[in-house]
């Protein structure tokens, strides 16, 4: 058995949890995944970690690329998300369908949960100052952690969260609102390379021609992901 290691964000963390076993019994390779924001791995993988295969936003990626940790030629977007708003079950579901709705479901929010350093948290900051409410809203915005923010609205401690479609889908306990209108939507594209340093370089070549079969689309799909088309 090959173990083969993927450092992977969290957007995609649930094809990869039906993928993974599939391709385990395919092929003899066992990956194993470490999850956290695009930013966070670019900054482990910057101070040495080793790693197989990485998942990350299409920026990171390419700033890994110039760097030398990410083989260019073994590199490939994989999919892309959208944001989105989910409130607790059994709440009411706020209008979200324009941009003035937003704003007017924003400002009557008593908190709003975003993630701290991931894409859609940096996202979100500036789009409140793009819709003028960023002086509204302070001291109701919650930073959440480096996983499902979404959790925080199921618990009870904060009222709404804005993340990534596929983090919000993941939530046992959260009711999806929908995506952001979309004159305000942020789409982010992922993608996959090889390290430079793979001790394992052939299985993870192999992994990351595997995430753009398009037999697994419906996978992608059913996670909130738009697979990338070839």
């Amino acid at each position: 058995m090959i173990d083969m290691k993927v450092l992977s964000t969290h957007a995609v963390q649930g094809v990869l949890h039906e993928l993974a076993p599939v391709y385990k019994r395919a092929t003899g390779v066992r990956p194993s995944f470490d999850y956290d924001p695009a930013n966070a791995i670019r900054r482990r993988v910057e101070n040495g970690a080793a790693f197989d295969v990485a998942i990350v936003t299409r920026p990171v990626v390419d700033s890994l690329i110039v760097q030398g940790k990410i083989c260019r030629e073994n590199c490939v977007d994989i999919a892309r998300s959208g944001l989105g708003l989910a409130v607790r079950k059994g709440t009411a579901r706020p209008d979200i369908s324009s941009g003035d709705s937003f704003k007017r479901a924003l400002l009557a929010a008593k908190s709003v949960v975003r993630s701290k350093e991931g894409t859609s948290g940096l996202y979100f900051e500036s789009l409140l100052d793009r819709l003028g409410i960023a002086d509204a809203m302070h001291g109701r915005i919650i930073l959440g952690g480096s996983g499902r923010i979404a959790e925080l609205v199921v618990s009870g401690e904060a009222e709404v969260a804005v993340q990534q479609i596929p983090e919000l889908l993941a939530v046992a306990g959260a009711d999806f609102v929908g995506p952001l209108p979309a004159e305000l939507q942020l789409y982010t594209v992922f993608a996959a390379g090889v390290g430079a340093r793979a001790v394992e370089p052939a299985a993870a070549r192999d992994f990351v021609r595997c995430l753009t079969n398009p037999t697994f689309a419906p996978l992608y799909l059913a996670k909130g992901l738009e697979p990338v088309t070839r």
